[in-house]
């Protein structure tokens, strides 16, 4: 059993259980960073893009990927999250499983 309490999702601890959770909440956190940015830069563009007239289309088309970028970053929390629980449960049972031998 974890001596801190029972693994929840989103639990800071779950982060720094380990090297490897380490490791993969600082990927998670530069991914979850390139997707903020580009949703930032497509909605930028694409509001310049919005005061020419000619422009519409592609300004609409760079709002709609801005927006779906904006939708990848509650998906990456999430993902990383049940990464990061489902480490700590492995993690939890090798150490009853040594305990058991």
């Amino acid at each position: 059993p974890n001596p801190n309490g029972p693994m929840k999702l989103f639990d800071h601890r779950n982060r720094d259980r380990n090297e490897e959770t380490r490791a993969l909440f600082a990927r998670f956190e530069i991914l979850y960073t390139i997707v903020d940015f580009s949703a930032a830069a497509s909605f930028i563009v694409g509001s310049i893009l919005f005061f020419y007239a000619d422009w519409a289309i592609p300004a609409t088309w760079l709002f709609l990927i801005g927006s779906i970028f904006f939708a990848l970053k509650p998906t990456l929390r999430l993902i990383r999250e049940f990464r990061l629980y489902r480490m700590g449960q492995l993690d939890d049972l090798a150490k009853r499983e040594r305990s058991e031998i």
